[in-house]
């Protein structure tokens, strides 16, 4: 079968994240319309990003590897299995995908298409729960790929689901998704000002994981390729 061409997989990577963001802006602006209970609406915004990576990655993966995630792309290029031109496109892509997802859940809800977030999310214990955020995201995708690739999307979007609640940031782990986040006055936004922090928490955390499974996965083979 022969591989997508890089048009296609930068096609994937655009829209997988734009759909993604719409889907973590939006049902972030619906729960906040429907209740005052920040655990509820915390819940609303939860469950439609796991359900989202599950049918992303599962429609998208087979045509660009489905990383929607400038760490996880990271991590694929140092591995040698992302060409570094090819990478730096993706990461472009992710961000100018993430960005119009923002634009789309804004027009769905009647706001403006771009606005800065004031909301502050920043201080070592959130950037130490977005590297504790990319290095669990980074493991359980690295070891999937070795022991259940066809489970890849289902082991993506629980991993969101639940660490969305047991880390402080709830769980960015993704730069792209960061700084799309940044344009939401929203409730899923974030200070443009902490967009750079949260950045570097997730790419150390997801280099982090890298050098893990390098260890722990050394002995096995890939069952499939990213």
């Amino acid at each position: 079968m022969t591989a997508p061409d890089l048009s296609r997989r930068l096609a994937s990577e655009g829209l997988g994240t734009a759909l993604l963001v719409a889907t973590v802006v939006g049902s972030g602006i619906m729960a906040e319309s429907l209740t005052r209970d920040t655990a509820l609406a915390l819940l609303g915004n939860t469950l439609p990003t796991g359900a989202i990576l599950v049918v992303l990655i599962t429609i998208l993966g087979p045509i660009s590897g489905a990383h929607f995630n400038p760490a996880v792309t990271l991590v694929f290029a140092l591995r040698g299995d992302l060409a570094r031109r090819d990478a730096l496109l993706y990461v472009a892509a992710q961000v100018a995908g993430g960005i119009l997802g923002t634009v789309l859940a804004h027009l769905m809800f009647d706001l403006a298409p771009l606005a800065a977030s004031a909301k502050v999310r920043t201080g070592p214990p959130q950037w130490f729960a977005e590297v504790v955020a990319a290095f669990l995201l980074v493991t359980v995708i690295l070891g999937g790929l070795r022991s259940a690739p066809a489970a890849i999307p289902w082991l993506v979007g629980l991993t969101i689901t639940a660490a969305y609640w047991f880390t402080a940031s709830t769980s960015f782990a993704n730069p792209a998704v960061a700084i799309a986040r940044a344009f939401t006055p929203t409730f899923s936004g974030i200070r443009p000002l902490d967009v750079p922090a949260f950045i570097a928490a997730e790419c150390i955390g997801a280099l982090l994981a890298l050098l893990l499974a390098r260890w722990l996965f050394a002995n096995t083979a890939d069952k499939a390729a990213p």
